[in-house]
């Protein structure tokens, strides 16, 4: 008889070259011969990794999960392990994922890595179309906790998605007829927060608002509820860029539906003239807009910053110029830019080098041509 791990090699099909989309639940795991999984379903007949392993028994009516090597096996339930396999487990339970839907990645939150394995098998959502009507539909109506822009607090509001207005709205009041505010699908993004929101399911929503970025913050209490709002709006993103890049393939369209921040965290900055004191300030790193707020949670930036490339004379240089005076963290963080300096300090060299590292990433890619307009903006900013 085959053993488990003789199976688990065969069955991930790599060669020693690392694959993504072999780990049965997240999809951005690499195994391979070098790092046999430890873990498998043996009433799904796949292989998985520790974390997912963990998600597999919350559907112990779904998949029975056991050790490779630290168990002992029926004869019966290495047969299947043999029979089924990832890819023959993927081909079975992802016939038909919409390009839109969000294949979660090991690194990525609790909530989507757990919602993606009960979507595959225990809802069968990628087996039948019909189920997958409440995020493809093109429209979503429903209750969310919204954090208020004022007070903190989280207050159920009415959503509104429709892809035929090309907006989402929210209501302040359950009745009222006009809505608070109308966020445009042409700029919406949406990304899990959970330890910044402090929800485990909490949801960071930005739009451009006359062309600043404008933050909400919500979560539902069902898993799936919010998962679902999540692809809807990755859903209106995806027909709305269909449209507007008749040309452009799934391929080079899915990378623009939504997007985690590059880089987020403290940093203090100073004024213009650089003769004020430095204070500290929460960054968030979105793209080319680097953006600073006396508070995580807050509505709006208190500026934003916009970050070129090289080409057009952007650079970033570790430390701060010898005059610098008011800084309290000793790492400083140099942006130059063809107007003028901006001046960051960082609390700890770890900090200040993953800094430089995101911001190097952004400036040695060239820029778009829709991004001169929004440089332009910057530049002309009242």
């Amino acid at each position: 008889m085959q053993s488990i791990p003789s199976i688990a090699k065969r069955s991930l099909q790599c060669s020693c070259v690392c694959l993504p989309d072999l780990c049965s639940g997240c999809v951005g795991v690499c195994l391979c011969v070098c790092m046999v999984p430890d873990w498998a379903s043996v009433t799904l007949g796949v292989f998985v990794c520790q974390g997912c392993s963990l998600l597999h028994r919350g559907i112990p009516h779904i998949s029975r999960v056991k050790s490779i090597q630290q168990e002992s096996w029926e004869a019966s339930e290495v047969e299947l392990m043999a029979a089924m396999g990832n890819e023959a487990a993927k081909a079975k339970y992802e016939q038909k994922v919409p390009a839109f839907y969000y294949r979660p990645k090991h690194t990525d939150c609790k909530l989507l890595r757990e919602q993606w394995i009960r979507a595959r098998y225990e809802r069968n959502e990628f087996e039948f179309i019909e189920k997958q009507e409440p995020y493809s539909a093109g429209y979503r109506e429903g209750f969310l906790w919204k954090r208020g822009r004022d007070n903190g607090q989280f207050l159920s509001r009415k959503f509104i998605l429709s892809e035929r207005e090309g907006a989402l709205k929210y209501f302040s009041k359950q009745e009222a007829r006009d809505p608070k505010a109308v966020m445009k699908i042409e700029t919406l993004n949406a990304t899990f927060q959970p330890a910044k929101i402090g929800n485990p399911y909490g949801l960071q929503i930005t739009y451009l608002r006359d062309n600043s970025t404008r933050n909400i913050f919500v979560y539902h209490s069902d898993s799936k509820e919010m998962v679902d709002w999540f692809n809807a709006i990755r859903a209106a993103r995806f027909h709305y860029l269909q449209v507007a890049f008749p040309g452009a393939s799934d391929e080079e369209l899915v990378p623009k539906l939504t997007r985690s921040f590059m880089k987020e965290g403290f940093m203090e900055k100073t004024g213009p003239k650089h003769t004020e004191g430095f204070k500290k300030r929460w960054f968030t790193m979105d793209d080319r807009r680097l953006m600073y707020f006396k508070d995580p949670l807050d509505a709006y930036a208190r500026g934003e910053v916009f970050i070129g490339s090289k080409e057009n004379s952007y650079t970033v240089l570790p430390g701060l110029p010898p005059s610098t005076q008011g800084y309290h963290w000793n790492h400083g963080i140099t942006i130059v830019t063809p107007d003028r300096k901006f001046l960051f300090a960082c609390e700890t060299e770890a900090e200040q080098k993953d800094w430089i590292t995101a911001f190097q990433r952004v400036i040695n890619r060239p820029m778009r041509p829709q991004e001169y307009a929004v440089e332009a903006h910057f530049k002309h900013k009242p």
